[in-house]
């Protein structure tokens, strides 16, 4: 264990503080030797090695393991020990752990649960170990006691009586037909009866359902006289009804000539310990709050029924075969915490626990909760695909009753994610994953769902994981660059202006379209500071055309050529928007004027004056705003006389009717009937999309303004957009 560091203020003191807190908790359930004071200064360091781990980046429960092997150590065993030391852990570590960074509530317990689980573990490894020492030291003793009592039984009945009375481990004597000649009173105490009663049974009475399959074996052929003794561990029947563990060792005694006599049995009591193990192990292995197999225990059995060793559920037989996970989140759990606090939301999850095991009652189901509001289903050994939905159904059925708890009826939503296949061709880590990045699949369509994984999905959420991690340092390396697709103005096909559109060249995956990124980008929040760079870069762009000795005077009307940038919802809502854009247009040097923002109508369907007041201030200052792809949105027509609007750009979607020839008249009718209104409304319409020179003449007889497309350009870098123009 390394030494505690050297804390300062509030954070030295809040662990000094856990360390008494713990040292009054504990100390009553150890053997130690040390006083309560060196045992809470025994305790400080601890303390210390668990609050740095708490708080460290990035994040591994390792030093919990540590923390358990040295109370172990300190011989904090007693069988009360253990849930008094994770339970100040659970309710004080996360409180008196201070650190400059605070980490968020949920993080904290989640960071708290998995140190907690690494303290049991580490505990139960390091008695585990202990026992271990003590099991082969008190085998040594019985080994002596044996030849003891082999010499005293060779030499003389006296020495044998004598050892024989006085051992402490219990020992009984049988002839080779199993009728017990003789027991000592240790062995008499062991099994809460008589001496006599003892000597009443035969060895062959004593077999118990939890006998290993090699006990009997390896009995039969000490009594043939083919090995001379043998170790195992064994449970006998007392008279009362209760079970007796035993460490066991028999013994062949030969005679003079060397043939069988009789068999010698040694017993030491493991009752206690054994019970203690496996209260360890099973709190090692289990969720405290609904008493479900935890993660560990999960993680244990996925691993078995996936490398066709786990038991198949319709016989004791185990074999290769299928396998079906479900992976089921609660639907909003979160609002259940943060409205009527975590007790509520804890009776909720327990209430969830029972229902989910009511519907995998089946001998090849087992149900465990892995953290949270996460829950897990595993089927060994399927009759097929349908056994794996119906139990998904089945547990969504089972939610949907409300579930009363404190007095109200709460609704439970869940969605499932499902990987059904044959064991041996995914791990575990494999499998978990496919069904979390299902479950996610199955939350995004609306949840109170389940998903089915396959390989396609799981591909794509993988690789917009992969995308998502490498974007925050994307803008940094340099990897986004921009490209321009000239505006033109339909009446005489001159340049106006070009819009800028980001482009990602990815280290691995290779040229990125915005449809690949922009979503990913407005999601994590990364679209601020990417659309700023956008802006920053097409601004400057702007300024050098306008400075070009001939593109400068060439666009329509004489007016300098005018850049398009689009904002995001984010964006658009972003506190500095107005002063961001005035800082940029400042220092280029660029006016207004020459700035058109493009703000999709959907992002404004029923923004209020508030939201609306950024775009009017920047209108205000002469930037044009486009309304971009009108006619996706839904808004209601009447809504355009409030919107701080100077252009409607058409969706292609309407347009794309206006490529065949004749056109068809339904899409000539509405974007005739468009672009009157906006004209009505002092607004200019710009058409994306446009492909073909009939589709063109089209729109330009139904009087749009200005017009985008492949038929007059495509995207390309600022280079061939002047290398074009200039010579057009």
């Amino acid at each position: 264990m390394n030494p505690a560091p050297q804390l300062k203020g509030t954070a030295a003191d809040g662990l000094r503080r856990f360390a008494t807190i713990w040292s009054r908790a504990v100390y009553p359930a150890t053997a130690t030797s040390m006083t309560r004071a060196e045992f809470e200064d025994y305790l400080h360091p601890l303390a210390v090695r668990l609050g740095d781990a708490l708080h460290a980046h990035p994040f591994t429960p390792s030093p919990g393991r540590e923390v358990g092997e040295a109370l172990v150590a300190a011989h904090c065993t007693a069988p009360d020990a253990l849930p008094q030391i994770l339970g100040v852990v659970e309710s004080y570590l996360v409180l008196y752990s201070a650190a400059d960074t605070p980490l968020p509530v949920e993080e904290g317990r989640a960071r708290c649960s998995r140190l907690q689980h690494a303290v049991a573990a580490g505990f139960a490894k390091a008695l585990r170990e202990r026992t271990r020492s003590e099991q082969e030291a008190l085998s040594r003793a019985a080994l002596a006691a044996q030849a003891a009592v082999e010499e005293a039984l060779h030499t003389s009945e006296t020495r044998f009586r004598t050892v024989f009375k006085d051992a402490t481990i219990g020992i009984g004597i049988a002839d080779m037909d199993g009728r017990i000649r003789d027991v000592n009173g240790a062995l008499a105490r062991m099994f809460n009866c008589s001496e006599e009663e003892l000597r009443r049974r035969n060895v062959s009475e004593w077999v118990h359902p939890s006998d290993a399959p090699e006990v009997w074996r390896m009995h039969r052929e000490l009594v043939r006289g083919e090995r001379d003794h043998f170790r195992v561990e064994k449970p006998y029947h007392r008279p009362d009804g209760t079970v007796l563990w035993t460490n066991l060792t028999v013994s062949l005694l030969r005679g003079a000539e060397g043939e069988p006599r009789y068999q010698l049995a040694l017993m030491e009591d493991i009752t206690e310990r054994r019970l203690l193990h496996l209260r360890l192990r099973y709190e090692a292995t289990h969720d405290e709050l609904t008493g479900l197999p935890n993660r560990t225990l999960f993680a244990e059995r996925l691993e078995r029924v996936l490398a066709g060793t786990g038991p198949t559920g319709r016989g004791n037989e185990s074999r290769s075969g299928r396998f079906g996970l479900l992976y089921l989140d609660i639907d909003g759990f979160k609002a259940v915490n943060d409205s009527l606090g975590h007790a509520v939301g804890d009776q909720l999850l327990v209430s969830v626990a029972e229902r989910l095991q009511s519907c995998a009652a089946a001998p090849n189901h087992l149900v465990g909760r892995i953290g949270g509001d996460e829950f897990v289903a595993l089927i060994s050994n399927p009759s097929g695909r349908e056994e794996v939905t119906e139990l998904a159904r089945q547990a969504l059925a089972a939610l949907a009753t409300p579930i009363t708890v404190d007095g109200r009826d709460l609704s439970v939503r869940a969605s499932i994610g499902i990987v059904e296949g044959s064991s041996g061709e995914l791990g575990p880590a494999e499998v978990l994953r496919s069904a979390d990045i299902t479950m996610y699949r199955a939350k995004d369509s609306g949840g109170n769902r389940y998903e089915i994984a396959d390989p396609v999905s799981d591909a794509r959420a993988i690789d917009r994981h992969s995308l998502t991690n490498h974007l925050p340092g994307a803008l940094e390396r340099g990897e986004f660059f921009l490209e321009y697709q000239p505006l033109i103005r339909m009446s005489d096909s001159r340049l106006t202006g070009a819009e800028a559109l980001v482009r990602w060249r990815h280290p691995v995956h290779g040229l990125l379209g915005p449809d690949r990124f922009i979503p990913l980008a407005e999601h994590t929040g990364l679209i601020v500071p990417l659309g700023r760079w956008v802006l920053e870069q097409a601004v400057r762009q702007a300024c050098d055309w306008c400075a070009h000795p001939v593109l400068g005077g060439r666009a329509a009307d004489g007016e300098p050529i005018r850049v398009n940038v689009n904002l995001s919802p984010r964006q658009l809502h972003h506190p500095d928007l107005v002063q961001d854009t005035v800082a940029v247009l400042e220092r280029a040097g660029l006016t207004p004027a020459s700035l058109c923002l493009e703000v999709t109508e959907s992002a404004l369907i029923g923004a209020d004056e508030d939201e609306l007041k950024p775009l009017r201030q920047l209108a205000e200052m002469g930037v044009d705003i486009a309304l971009d792809d009108f006619g996706t949105g839904y808004s209601n027509l009447a809504n355009l006389r409030r919107l701080p609007a100077t252009t409607l750009k058409l969706d292609r979607s309407f347009t794309q009717g206006l490529q065949q020839h004749p056109a068809d008249p339904v899409d000539v009718t509405f974007v005739g009937g468009i672009v009157s209104l906006a004209h009505a409304l002092g607004l200019r319409v710009t058409v994306e999309g446009v492909e073909t020179e009939a589709q063109a003449a089209q729109l330009r007889e139904l009087g749009c303004d200005t017009a985008q497309g492949w038929y007059y350009a495509r995207p390309a870098p600022a280079e061939e957009i002047v290398a074009h123009w200039a010579t057009a």
